[in-house]
């Protein structure tokens, strides 16, 4: 009987998960089916592919994935591998990355407390991890005694305020001893840009606003944002390479992430296909409208993904704080260590070879 081509994959085999196994192992051969093989799928398109020394990788991070630690065991030394080239996050992962490296401590707890009782004992509670209601009004008085100098008198971009406030959260690990606990921190000392895309939208912008109404001179140049996006983008396809994307959670940040080829085609009228690798995680559905940027297939529709790069792409349906550490030991241990791209340093020249294509185009 002749065989039918939808029979030609890997055959799954029920066999027994030895102990002491590597991750590596048990992703390769036993996540072989639902979001277990999605995340296998992810986790493969990511080291095998995307981590070519000629794709420039960009990450965004939705939810409270610093206060749960992932910043310093996950971000961190994917930075410091060359593996993730730029960053979209919300500013409340940054904000609560900054408690870490000022030495504070957040605490493993349960999400079934009384909230009242939590409130009158000065605890702050994120789901299952709670820590000291002084850690807030401290990290805030750090963030504010940053925005009175006169380096942040101006305005700036979120890259360029964050690798300010990257640079000083460094001298503080230094100084306290702590080994590279902040995505900032190591954001600052290996080049990478980190943006965010709604910088009102957090205890940062909240200290921000307090400091705007005492007189200081700190303003967010979110159209700049836009253009840098861009422009990192714009260069890795014009340098004959190619552009990822490794998405976790959805919101503001997937979506500033992927607009930047909508920029870059439509806004500016260069020519352009999208990015050529996607991986997402996520616990949204498409069909209530609550998966920003929705489906790879969808944001071809947009621009944002390159049509004939869709078998490139990957949405696994799984909680962050599960395919996150995963996905970081996969990578770690399949891929050497990539030369870093250093995208900060090199962002007045992006900006301008941006703009001189967009004055090419015509499109004004």
């Amino acid at each position: 009987m002749a065989k039918s081509g939808y029979l030609s994959g890997k055959k799954i085999v029920p066999r027994r998960i030895p102990k002491g196994i590597r991750v590596t192992d048990l992703i390769d051969h036993f996540f072989q089916a639902y979001n277990a093989a999605r995340l296998r799928e992810a986790a493969q398109l990511f080291a095998q592919k995307m981590l070519s020394p000629d794709v420039t990788v960009g990450m965004s991070l939705t939810g409270a994935l610093t206060p749960a630690g992932l910043g310093g065991s996950c971000v961190v030394p994917l930075i410091r591998a060359g593996f993730v080239d730029w960053i979209v996050s919300t500013g409340a992962n940054l904000y609560h990355d900054a408690h870490f490296a000022i030495g504070h401590s957040l605490h493993v707890g349960s999400p079934f407390v009384d909230d009242r009782l939590l409130r009158k004992e000065g605890v702050i509670r994120i789901y299952d991890i709670l820590f000291d209601y002084k850690v807030l009004l401290s990290t805030d008085s750090f963030f504010r005694k940053l925005i009175s100098f006169e380096e942040f008198q101006k305005e700036m971009g979120t890259a360029e305020f964050h690798y300010r406030v990257g640079k000083y959260l460094a001298a503080r690990e230094k100084a306290l001893g702590i080994e590279n606990s902040s995505v900032l921190a190591t954001a600052y000392k290996y080049g990478v840009p980190v943006y965010t895309s709604s910088p009102g939208d957090s205890s940062i912008g909240m200290n921000v606003a307090a400091m705007a109404l005492d007189g200081y001179g700190l303003k967010f140049d979110v159209s700049k944002d836009v253009n840098e996006t861009a422009a990192i983008v714009l260069d890795a396809k014009r340098k004959g390479g190619r552009s990822g994307v490794l998405i976790f959670g959805g919101g503001s940040p997937k979506n500033f992430m992927l607009q930047t080829e909508p920029q870059i085609q439509e806004v500016l009228g260069i020519r352009e296909k999208g990015h050529d690798f996607f991986v997402q995680i996520t616990d949204a559905r498409p069909d209530t409208g609550g998966l920003s940027g929705a489906t790879p297939s969808e944001a071809v529709s947009w621009g944002k993904v390159d049509p004939s790069k869709l078998p490139d792409t990957v949405v696994c349906y799984l909680d962050s704080t599960v395919a996150m550490p995963i996905i970081t030991s996969y990578a770690l241990a399949k891929r050497k260590t990539r030369e870093l791209k250093r995208l900060y340093d090199r962002l007045p020249d992006l900006l301008s070879c941006l703009k001189i294509e967009h004055d090419k185009a015509g499109m004004k």
